[in-house]
């Protein structure tokens, strides 16, 4: 039998990273899709550089791949100075958060179907809230926790399921504005009620789960990762 295979975008970096290195050590042979990387990858784990946004560049990567038994979406990105306001900014958030999401999980569709594999999509505590200074990035993770919905409903028959996590205040390079701007930091724990950061390795363990046979009978769910920030 020929080993089981996660396709995780955004995995070089991040919450995508640390699922990525999760699922390696269970044994899964990993390839990580994405524009960048933090440093070497691990043993386990291939770099396949590419654009999420581009479905032919995405057809091209998983070619060769005779089986797809996870995929993960964690490709994102966030625009600051107020660059999300305008039209361009708005619209390449949404490509590559929400579209992107939706071009890899199809193209993996048949062969996810054929060993009744899982998606788990990578949402966050912004699908719930209000961004003052990134409504695309909140509108893209809104649209997340959706399409993880909508795919859920569409590919269950398929064997597939479909869930997503909502992560809190994770310190990862997308945070590190907030989390490395001391009155905002304090102003975030002082409403956080188990007192730290998220990590990394705490959302890889709820996607990898997710991705379980544990959660076998679960799919159309959106878990937070979020430490409690989201009923405080």
């Amino acid at each position: 039998m020929s080993k089981r295979i996660a396709i995780i975008t955004g995995g070089g970096t991040g919450i995508g990273r640390a699922s990525a290195e999760a699922f390696a050590a269970s044994g899964m042979r990993v390839v990580c899709l994405g524009m960048d990387a933090d440093g070497d990858l691990g043993e386990g784990l291939e770099f396949r550089k590419l654009d999420v946004t581009s479905e032919e560049a995405v057809r091209a990567a998983l070619a060769g791949l005779e089986r797809i038994d996870v995929v993960v979406n964690g490709a994102g990105i966030i625009l600051h100075e107020g660059k999300e306001f305008s039209a361009d900014g708005f619209r390449k958030v949404l490509d590559v958060n929400l579209t992107g999401a939706h071009i890899v999980s199809m193209v993996a569709r048949e062969r996810l179907a054929a060993s009744k594999g899982a998606i788990v999509n990578v949402a966050s505590m912004w699908s719930q809230f209000g961004s003052p200074r990134n409504p695309s990035y909140s509108a893209s993770k809104a649209g997340i926790t959706a399409l993880t919905r909508s795919h859920a409903v569409a590919l269950a028959e398929e064997g597939i399921r479909v869930n997503a996590v909502a992560p809190g205040w994770i310190r990862t390079k997308l945070s590190s504005g907030a989390l490395d701007n001391p009155e905002r930091a304090t102003a975030i724990m002082a409403r956080l009620p188990m007192k730290r950061w998220g990590k990394p390795e705490d959302v890889a363990r709820a996607v990898r789960f997710l991705c379980s046979d544990d959660a076998s009978y679960i799919t159309g769910v959106v878990l937070p990762v979020d430490g409690g920030f989201g009923i405080a």
